[in-house]
């Protein structure tokens, strides 16, 4: 796929995937490209992340019935009040305190700057989205993330707890940043899973050492809905002290669900969320989505469609004789690709994530499915690799 620009003014570009070829005039140059772009779009396979169409069409159905109905704003709708209570009955925690907020490095970096002290970082995994991929915005904020090694991406209890107390046997730690949190994410980055028992293990560090456990639940419900996994929302509120049930990467136009779950949500929060320019005045947008995604299990829903599309991927990758980098039970599927392979995937329209260089030969990429992939886009895949 390219775009030729030969001498006498006609600019010619093909795709493998069309069945034309475009003939360009050079005056028109800039909004021919636009369309040219518009289309090369179109006919790609896009399994690059969860994310890359617009939204459910439930949640969007939503949204337009009730766009003619007036509220207050920020937060105080029947939709958003209606969501939080159903939230409360999903996780078995009558008193969980929710607040809807946007996106998720926004949502992390809320939460750890609400219950941090200033003296305090937050422990993560060396691939925790908080380490590599918010662009340092917990540092930003004026909190050290202290990472450590992962296990398949997970932390590992035995770890943190060792950790916090070689913090604590140096005669200098009060002239060190303070362990003040343990971060994870469930998925994690590589798609794999905790089990409950990890997560027990986890907590048990926490509460012994009196700090808070926060789950990043970006993926959440990909993760609910992973086959094996013995870890459901319940489960999730009673051992973790504050997570976040995603929203964007499930379907959402945008949205997230953060959940105090032990009567600990840091006094006069929605000033804090002002604070940080994360207080919608629309909030109705999110609540409404909430309210949608907890009604009818629709939530569960959409993260067994993609999981299934998962499966019916690793299936065909495994047929195609790609090496798995790991094995993920959930929507990320990782392959080791040669790089002269990639630039096939690229010729031939499909989309993909770069995740990190394996050795001088080959990359790790990302193939994603979500709520928007179809049997059509496995099938078309199948016969493109």
């Amino acid at each position: 796929m390219g775009v030729r620009f030969p001498q006498g003014g006609l600019n010619i570009l093909k795709n493998p995937l069309f069945t034309r070829v475009f003939v360009i005039s050079a005056p028109n140059l800039p909004q021919i490209i636009g369309r040219v772009y518009f289309l090369l779009e179109e006919s790609m396979l896009h399994f690059e992340n969860d994310y890359n169409k617009g939204l459910h069409p439930a949640l969007l159905e939503a949204i337009i019935e009730t766009n003619d109905e007036g509220f207050s704003g920020y937060g105080t709708d029947l939709y958003t009040v209606r969501a939080v209570e159903k939230i409360r009955e999903a996780t078995d925690c009558p008193l969980a305190q929710v607040t809807f907020l946007a996106g998720g490095t926004q949502t992390n970096q809320l939460v750890i700057n609400s219950m941090l002290a200033s003296y305090e970082g937050v422990i993560a995994a060396e691939t925790g989205h908080v380490t590599t991929h918010e662009a340092g915005a917990i540092e930003f904020s004026g909190h050290k993330v202290i990472a450590l090694p992962h296990s398949q991406g997970k932390l590992v209890a035995s770890n943190v707890e060792q950790y916090i107390t070689d913090f604590y046997a140096d005669a200098n730690h009060e002239h060190m940043v303070f362990p003040g949190m343990v971060y994870i994410s469930h998925p994690t980055e590589y798609g794999t899973l905790y089990t409950k028992q990890e997560l027990s293990d986890l907590a048990s560090v926490c509460s012994h050492f009196q700090i808070p456990l926060y789950l990043d639940g970006a993926r959440l419900g990909y993760g609910l809905a992973a086959r094996d996994t013995d870890l459901d929302l319940k489960a999730i509120a009673t051992l973790t002290d504050v997570f976040y049930i995603g929203g964007t990467k499930m379907g959402a136009l945008l949205g997230e669900a953060v959940v105090f779950t032990k009567n600990n949500q840091p006094k006069h929060f929605s000033t804090i969320v002002k604070q940080h320019g994360a207080l919608l005045a629309k909030g109705r947008v999110v609540g409404v989505q909430f309210d949608r995604f907890f009604t009818e299990n629709l939530y569960m829903e959409i993260g067994r469609h993609a999981i299934e599309m998962a499966e019916r991927l690793k299936r065909i990758l495994t047929e195609k004789g790609y090496q798995f980098y790991l094995q993920s039970p959930t929507n990320q599927q990782f392959i080791i690709v040669s790089n002269k392979a990639l630039n096939h995937f690229d010729e031939l329209g499909i989309v993909y994530s770069f995740w990190e260089k394996y050795d001088e030969y080959s990359t790790v990429i990302r193939l994603a499915t979500s709520w928007s992939t179809t049997e059509e886009d496995i099938t078309e895949l199948e016969s493109l690799l």
